[in-house]
């Protein structure tokens, strides 16, 4: 699997739960913290659902 780098662009204010979670399963939880995961399929589902949060960059 690659490696992607996530990080978070917009703030989790007045969002959903389930996309509040989303984020924190993903490691984030504020503008501008990024983390570097395994780009499998259960991540692109996360980052598919928070895609409108989110940048991504293949690493």
């Amino acid at each position: 699997m690659a490696k992607v780098k996530i990080t978070q662009t917009r703030s989790m204010i007045k969002r959903p739960l389930t996309q509040q979670l989303t984020i924190q399963s993903l490691g984030l939880g504020r503008v501008n913290r990024s983390v570097e995961v395994e780009y499998t399929p259960q991540i692109q589902g996360m980052v598919k659902k928070v895609s409108h949060l989110v940048s991504v960059t293949e690493l």
